[in-house]
């Protein structure tokens, strides 16, 4: 048994940003790589990286070694980047605190070796000291060589889809002292190098490797086919050794090491070796083997102009504190390595060392001749790590991921629009699938981050959500013969009467008249005049229906007064249109004079309108509305800086009716001038009507929520123009609502970005969003006793353990 102590033979000399001058005579240019999410990547996804990673490392001088190293520890999640002040965050932040995950790092290392013939013994003193001619800083030679990684790094972080960063000297060391120290934190200890195992501190380590053609099977490939959640009806894909990735769930680390070497030269040796095998492959079977795999890379380098030689190794060092643990994680990887018809080697003693300490980056060039297998780059790329965790965001709505069910914050306003140009958003799903659980999650944590919502609602599915946040919500009921107490004519001092105010409310009175026809510009001129006119003419008082007298009372000479022509305003079609909204007009109701109800929205910021009653009238609804529009225009949206907004729950039925479907096309419009977004909840994309304004409601969504549909997603795809890998991803939702973790799966894209995430919430969280059954009714009764929803929800959950 041998033993290590770092602080005695530090492998690194000195580190400038992210270069490592190593301690024998290696300098080494590190980067940290930030990969896509798990299940985002389709199978041209795969092929497109594989593609990116060949044209960025072909061209890298011989004697380069290149070495990936994908690190997973095992991991609880500590809340720290969740809210934690409101009732319901605090349930959140504790439900997921101390939940079990896999972290992933991975890095990539480019090697300039001292020995550039990369011709090291079997068995090399990694911590050897270089004592003369020992590198400390950028020579020509070495400036040449960072100015060619430095290309084929920006080749890679211009395919989009991958970003290295270059690491800096706190990050090297910190990994450098991890590695050594055997991932244990607290405390520092010794590497001890045992014949049966390797232990560092409390872990016990040990080693599976990939390093001859002998180990390979008939091909490898860029991706594969994912099992775990393909069907009859679709293909999910996966990288090619994902299976020792994010799903092994147990401590370990990928390396793959590639030595880019003379083409020639290695041609040379191959003819040599083929030469030596034929007049030896009657001799044994395994030689016969072994003349098949090398003249298969040989005809593979001589047919493809654009193949480049390498020897590499592919390596899974794992641990475990339990040493007895390590033969059932090591039969897993074999497991997984069969599956891919590949048969690793086992190291063990004196070579188990060897490959432990050589798989740390500035020790990647000491492998011999014998540790590595012969192939081209395209072949070695294959066995790449190319996608990690789901990416969260600074800030934004937790979802949960679909390894570990952590949470993921995304964020779906995109301030800075670096994703999206319109934050509108969509959520489509049958009923009993989640729709309103899922806007009240969404909506709940805008909410509670400062953001102004206006909720148009259907079904009474936010009362409860609302009630949590009392002096700062108000729900406004329509009931058939009532209006809401809007009034879009009212102005409490003559200065409320700006350029602003006459257009909003020109454009709410041409609404109302719905000529079908587009509003010229001498028209939209003659009703401000009008407007003006009236304000300053009348003092108090002001309605639609003293507006209509005004226009009545005048008829005779008004136009004449204010030069307005003919032609450019029919007033007896005005009065004879608007005579349904006043007087004895069956819709009068809607506009009766009283006292102005908007002042009471003001400060509220969470406002929620309920027109359940009026959901089959298209007519009342229409003007509703456009009531509702006013009310909003002039309080909510008086601060453009202000965050806002607008949700149509349950809005099918409405989405039938042509003039509804404008108005609602409006809101999309006018929020473009807002800083908001708006948000409509529908059981099918079917149920928006197939025409142009659709079409401009859907171009300007730009976040698309889907939950579980057995009927299918084609229309869903055609109509959002959703790609192969959207509908798969789609097709792959699946629900679990047994067992300690329940959650929903939904799919969710942000511009392009595209995944499935789930949705699991504490039980105070669950209760809060009911909106119907047996549940529900028992917290509303809670409520209607103590009068406080979060004594009821917590009185509810303790009751329901």
């Amino acid at each position: 048994m041998s033993k290590i102590n770092l602080s005695f033979f530090h492998p690194i000399a000195d580190i400038q940003e992210n270069v490592i001058f190593a301690s024998n005579g290696n300098v080494v240019l590190a980067y940290e790589i930030h990969l896509p999410e798990i299940y985002s990547l389709c199978e041209k996804d795969f092929e497109d990286l594989h593609s990116a990673w060949f044209q960025a490392l072909k061209s890298l001088p011989t004697g380069c070694v290149v070495h990936k190293q994908d690190i997973y520890l095992q991991k609880e999640y500590s809340s720290a980047n969740l809210p934690n002040r409101t009732f319901l965050e605090k349930a959140t932040y504790e439900h997921f605190k101390g939940r079990e995950y896999m972290d992933h790092r991975s890095y990539v290392f480019f090697l300039l070796t001292r020995n550039k013939a990369l011709n090291n013994p079997k068995f090399v003193n990694p911590f050897r000291k270089i004592q003369k001619g020992l590198p400390k800083e950028l020579d020509e030679n070495l400036k040449r060589f960072q100015g060619v990684v430095n290309d084929s790094v920006s080749f890679l972080n211009n395919s989009r889809k991958l970003e290295l960063l270059p690491m800096k000297a706190e990050e090297v060391l910190t990994l450098t002292n991890g590695y050594f120290n055997g991932f244990n934190e607290c405390f520092d200890t010794n590497i001890l190098l045992k014949k049966t195992n390797i232990g560092i501190g409390d872990n016990h380590f040990d080693i599976l490797a990939v390093n001859s053609e002998l180990c390979f099977g008939e091909s490898v490939q860029s991706s594969k086919t994912n099992d775990r959640f393909t069907s009859d009806d679709f293909v999910f894909h996966q990288g090619f050794i994902d299976g020792l990735g994010l799903t092994l769930n147990e401590n370990h680390i990928v390396n793959q090491i590639i030595y880019l070497d003379d083409k020639q030269k290695w041609r040379k040796l191959l003819d040599k070796k083929v030469e030596e095998l034929n007049k030896s492959s009657n001799f044994g079977s395994q030689n016969k083997v072994v003349l098949q795999k090398i003249k298969h890379i040989l005809d593979r380098v001589n047919e493809d102009d654009t193949a480049r030689i390498i020897r590499g190794q592919l390596n899974v060092i794992y641990w475990d504190k339990d040493p007895h643990k390590l033969s059932l994680i090591g039969s897993r990887i074999k497991t997984e390595f069969k599956e891919l018809d590949i048969i690793p080697y086992y190291p063990k003693g004196e070579e188990r060392k060897n490959y432990f300490l050589n798989s740390y980056c500035c020790f990647s060039s000491n492998f011999s001749n014998e540790d590595l297998y012969v192939t081209d780059l395209k072949h070695s790329l294959c066995l790449l790590i190319n996608n990690s965790n789901y990416k969260s965001d600074a800030k934004g709505i937790i979802f949960n991921d679909r390894e570990h069910n952590i949470p993921v914050l995304k964020d779906v306003w995109d301030e800075k629009k670096k994703r999206i140009k319109a934050r509108n958003f969509a959520i489509f799903a049958p009923t009993g699938e989640g729709k309103s659980f899922l806007a009240n999650n969404i909506l709940r944590q805008y909410f509670e981050s400062g953001v102004r919502l206006v909720i148009i609602d259907l079904g009474g599915s936010y009362t409860k959500f609302a009630k949590l946040y009392p002096q700062r919500y108000t729900i406004l009921r329509y009931e058939n013969g009532k209006n809401l107490g809007i009034n879009p004519f009212y102005i409490s001092r003559p200065e409320d009467l700006t350029a602003e105010r006459l257009e909003d409310l020109s454009v709410f009175l041409f609404e109302l008249l719905a000529t079908g026809m587009e509003v010229t510009k001498v028209q939209a001129v003659s009703i401000k005049k009008i407007l003006r006119s009236y304000y300053l003419e009348e003092k108090e008082n002001y309605s639609l229906e003293s507006f209509y007298a005004f226009i009545d009372n005048n008829r005779e000479n008004l136009l004449e007064e204010l030069k307005i022509h003919p032609d450019y305003f029919n007033i007896n079609n005005f009065l004879h249109i608007m005579s349904e909204y006043v007087g004895e007009g069956i819709y009068s109701f809607l506009f009766e004079v009283g006292e102005d109800q908007t002042y009471k929205i003001e400060d509220k910021r969470l406002i929620v309108f309920e027109l359940d009653e009026v959901k089959d009238n298209k007519e009342i609804l229409s003007v509703m509305l456009k009531l509702i529009k006013s009310a909003i225009q002039r309080t909510i949206w008086k601060n453009r800086a202000e965050k806002g907004i607008i949700l149509f729950d349950e809005f099918a039925k409405q989405l039938k009716f042509e003039n509804v479907l404008e108005s609602v096309e409006f809101y999309y419009q006018a929020i473009r001038k807002q800083n908001g977004a708006i948000g409509i909840i529908l059981q099918s994309i079917n149920q928006l009507p197939n025409n142009s304004t659709s079409a401009s409601i859907l171009e300007n969504t730009q976040v698309i929520y889907s939950l579980h549909n057995e009927k299918g997603y084609e229309e869903l795809r055609r109509r959002l123009n959703l790609s192969a890998h959207d509908l798969n991803q789609l097709k792959s939702i699946k629900n679990n609502f047994t067992g300690e973790r329940r959650y929903t799966e939904m799919f969710i894209k942000i511009g392009r970005e595209s995944n499935v995430f789930r949705l699991e919430v504490p039980k105070e969280v669950y209760a809060a969003y009911l909106t119907d059954g047996v549940e529900n009714d028992a917290i509303m009764k809670l409520y209607e006793e103590h009068g406080e929803m979060e004594k009821a929800i917590l009185e509810f959950t303790s009751q329901n353990k």
